[in-house]
């Protein structure tokens, strides 16, 4: 068993002395791996050849800590333990210094999230100016001990840390700045999905789910997906489970019960406050939340705002946001791929529109009630009412991803899109991102 925290620096800079042996290892194993996923790939265009890009990996020295460097005995481990964990799985994670990962991390490295029979290692990955800041993150986690966290990584270079990876989690995106136009951050967010999606098309294990954080997420996951052909379009998510949780805990507080006893609940549409928190085909108790809550006017007219107003009215209150919870809804998501769906239920997330049966249009990231046999895949669910007020919104919504679509167009290879978002378009971003 080795170990290694490595220093990713990026293709670009300047070359050192050689690495330790735990290095060599990692790089003979993710040379092998990718040969075979891309090797019968007919046509398949390199940014620059795989091989190389893990040979010059290796030549990098860089500054290390303790065991995730050095090979270690690990003769005195529990056999009783190990002998039922599965394959380790590689996990990257993007924005890896943020206040986000900074819950997230743990929570992956601690098994509370892939299970604890699941060793993983964790490849993050950073900007030149938070490298400092990933190194402390990599110490954090070795002085856990957490049995399950196999190997970590670290860099900044996406297609050194994007290899192999089984799944991605794109939690980095550039905040909006003072005076930034939301076309303006679509754009420059836009970029850097694209520019991520394609190292995911050339280094990513060619079933790698994808679940994309940073905003506007929607059409983020929509860039890298378009950007990255090889992978399965429906493996790339973008997160509403954060919507969906807090349309649970309304939902709750309102009935007077523990949030356990709601389900069904779908978010619909856009991560932004177009979204719709579906309380039509909700339930509180196995009863329709409308007939458990007889207000239809609270729905309307409270719920519904609350829900997407909810992550800056917490900012308000605390002055910071809502790391903790999208973290923890990450999560969720998560386990909502890799554990069967429970009957009549269903879970929230932003996918691919392509063959839905609700008259959405195709080729937009749009969030759907999903459900899933706990295999990684999902089928969208296809019993859900529509009432004429629920079509309403969720066109509203519809019509706000054409549009940030339409901006992106040069990023997706879509010809004829022109950004009709200015100064004068409403402002629909969710709290927290201006």
């Amino acid at each position: 068993m080795q170990l290694n925290l490595q220093k990713n620096v990026g293709l670009a800079q300047k070359q050192a002395t050689a690495p330790s042996p735990a290095f060599s290892v990692r790089g003979n194993a993710v040379r092998s791996k990718l040969s075979a996923q891309l090797g019968s790939k007919a046509g398949f265009t390199r940014r620059a050849p795989v091989a190389r890009a893990v040979a010059e990996a290796e030549d990098k020295a860089s500054k290390q800590f303790g065991v995730f460097r050095l090979s270690y005995d690990v003769s005195n481990e529990d056999k009783e333990v190990m002998k039922n964990w599965k394959k380790t799985i590689n996990v990257a994670v993007t924005g890896a210094s943020g206040t986000i990962a900074n819950h997230l991390l743990f929570m992956l490295a601690s098994g509370e999230v892939y299970g604890k029979d699941q060793p993983i290692s964790l490849h993050l990955l950073g900007s030149e100016r938070s490298y400092e800041a990933l190194e402390g993150v990599a110490m954090e986690l070795e002085d856990s001990l957490y049995p399950l966290l196999r190997e970590v990584s670290i860099g900044i270079d996406p297609y050194e840390i994007f290899a192999g990876a089984d799944w991605a989690l794109m939690v980095g995106a550039q905040p909006r700045g003072p005076g930034m136009e939301r076309s303006d951050l679509i754009q420059k967010n836009g970029q850097i999905f694209q520019v991520q999606g394609r190292a995911l098309n050339e280094v990513a294990d060619r079933n790698c789910k994808v679940i994309v954080v940073g905003n506007p997420c929607c059409t983020n996951a929509l860039i890298a997906m378009e950007n990255a052909p090889n992978l399965p379009r429906k493996n790339f998510h973008a997160l509403t489970r954060l919507d969906e949780n807090r349309a649970k805990s309304q939902l709750a507080l309102k009935a007077g019960k523990f949030y356990t006893s709601v389900s069904r609940v779908a978010i619909w549409g856009n991560h932004s406050t177009t979204q719709v928190p579906d309380f039509l085909n909700a339930k509180i108790g196995n009863l329709p939340a409308m007939n458990v809550i007889r207000d239809n006017q609270w729905f309307k007219e409270h719920f519904t705002p609350k829900v997407a107003m909810r992550g800056g009215a917490l900012i308000k209150k605390w002055g910071r946001s809502s790391a903790a919870s999208t973290a923890v809804s990450v999560a969720d998501s998560i386990r909502s791929l890799i554990t069967p769906t429970p009957p009549g239920d269903c879970f929230s997330s932003g996918v691919i529109s392509d063959g839905n049966l609700y008259g959405i249009q195709e080729g937009l990231n749009f969030s759907f009630p999903c459900r899933s046999k706990g295999d990684g895949d999902y089928e969208i669910c296809n019993d859900f009412i529509i009432d004429d007020w629920l079509r309403m919104k969720i066109k509203a919504a519809e019509d706000e991803l054409i549009q940030e679509r339409d901006c992106v167009s040069h990023l997706i290879g879509r010809e004829g899109g022109a950004c009709a978002i200015g100064p004068n378009t409403p402002d629909t971003s969710v709290p927290g991102e201006k």
